[in-house]
């Protein structure tokens, strides 16, 4: 529900006039309880009359580290690893600017290491016998995997967020 232009095709502007009539139309029965929930990445194109209606907005910051450390074991539940609490802990410093699926993609980028280093002798190898992950694992595939949201994006977000944002 982008803000509204004058070069805007007249599908789409009755597509939004529309969507603000059927919104209205939910809210105007005091004894019926709707929520509505909605997500974007790009809060700042939406449309001023969207805005208006939804009058709870809540930002969803990146990951701090405590969340990051959260996120990163999780991920990492039932994989073997040797990651000593030092190793963690950079990592964890590592990824600010990461998101949660930036992680989950980190994660699956490292857990392919020891699998990739096998080559033709994945054949024959049980899973167990599969070396477990390693701090440089984690190195290598941020090589490949790198922080979805540029800094000035998020910070774009969280100057919105101070300006729209609900408390």
């Amino acid at each position: 529900m982008s803000t509204r232009l004058a070069n805007e095709n007249d599908a789409s502007r009755r597509l939004k006039s529309e969507f603000l009539v059927q919104f209205d139309g939910v809210t105007s029965n005091s004894d019926d309880l709707v929520i509505v929930i909605g997500a974007t990445n790009k809060p700042q194109e939406l449309d001023d009359a969207v805005l208006r209606r939804l009058v709870k907005r809540i930002y969803i910051p990146l990951p701090d580290a405590h969340v990051r450390r959260l996120l990163l074991k999780h991920t990492l539940k039932g994989q073997a690893f040797s990651l000593p609490g030092g190793d963690l802990e950079k990592l964890v410093e590592e990824t600010e600017g990461y998101s949660g699926s930036d992680l989950q993609a980190l994660c699956e980028e490292a857990a392919m290491m020891p699998i990739r280093e096998l080559g033709a002798n994945i054949l024959t190898v049980k899973a167990n016998q599969v070396r477990p992950l390693r701090y440089g694992d984690f190195q290598k595939a941020k090589t490949v995997i790198r922080p979805s949201l540029q800094k000035s994006k998020w910070e774009e977000l969280e100057q919105w967020n101070r300006e729209f944002g609900s408390n």
